[in-house]
């Protein structure tokens, strides 16, 4: 197991908890809570070694598409693909968002 952190530039703080996906099966996990504001702090935990560089770029992509709400969020991984971190991601704010 490995155990990443990474920060990236937010908005306003999300406006509550919440979590989107299971562990297991190639599938991750994303629990998100609201961060403070301006800042979006990234713990990852994954079984897959030596990934530092992907996860960066793909959560730095991710993050500058547009402002995103600050948040703390924990990603347990399981070996997912990119596509599946992005859909994760949009479904904890999406779920976030949601009054």
């Amino acid at each position: 197991m490995e155990k990443l952190e990474f920060q990236f530039a937010g908005g306003a703080p999300a406006s509550r908890r919440a979590h989107a996906g299971v562990v297991g099966s190639g599938d991750l996990e994303v629990l998100l809570a609201p961060g403070v504001s301006g800042r979006i702090d990234v713990s990852i935990t994954t079984s897959v070694q030596g990934m530092a560089g992907t996860w960066q770029a793909q959560l730095a992509r991710l993050f500058g598409s547009r402002v995103w709400p600050a948040a703390r969020i924990l990603i347990n991984d399981f070996g997912a693909t990119p596509a599946v971190v992005g859909l994760r991601l949009e479904q904890a704010f999406e779920t976030a968002a949601q009054a």
